[in-house]
């Protein structure tokens, strides 16, 4: 067995002045909400909660289709909050493992896809559940639009066909 070297030197240090606060108070950066990906995702925020706001005005309880698009409206807005507050603060920097570009193509993806769904059984339920000219066929007639126009990368008139 190797023996213990009888002479060791130890050298003790103290931090620097301010390294030892690992926990930073968190600033937000408006430059992220000047850029184009933070006024995309505001803009986002924006017509999501106006969709829920016009679809939760009318009895949306009484049609199933509906209940369908106020699910995908609040869902969708409350789940775009979280990337929003991970770039305005910078934490998506903390959790550099995490591929952020996949993870915001993936959200953005799906997002489309229900943001689709709704729009269909939203511009379909229209007709059906009121009468023209009246106040619930406008704000159910201005949610179906504002559904399309939330996603500005898809063709509209590929959905109205």
């Amino acid at each position: 067995m190797a023996e213990f070297p009888s002479k060791v030197s130890t050298r003790t240090s103290s931090p620097a002045q301010g390294a030892g606060a690992s926990v930073s108070a968190l600033r937000p950066d408006l430059g992220f909400v000047r850029s184009r990906l933070g006024a995309l995702m505001l803009l986002q925020l924006v017509l999501g909660l106006l969709v829920w706001a016009l679809i939760a005005d009318t009895p949306y309880h009484l049609y199933p289709a509906y209940g369908w698009v106020m699910f995908v409206a609040v869902f969708l807005w409350l789940v775009t909050i979280v990337p929003f507050i991970f770039y305005l603060f910078q934490l998506h920097m903390k959790l550099y493992m995490v591929p952020w570009p996949l993870v915001l193509m993936i959200f953005n993806i799906s997002a489309t896809v229900l943001y689709i769904t709704a729009f269909i059984a939203c511009s379909a339920a229209v007709d059906l559940t009121s009468l023209r000219g009246t106040r619930p066929y406008n704000q159910r007639a201005a949610a179906s639009v504002l559904v399309t126009s939330r996603r500005p990368q898809l063709d509209r008139r590929r959905c109205l066909l």
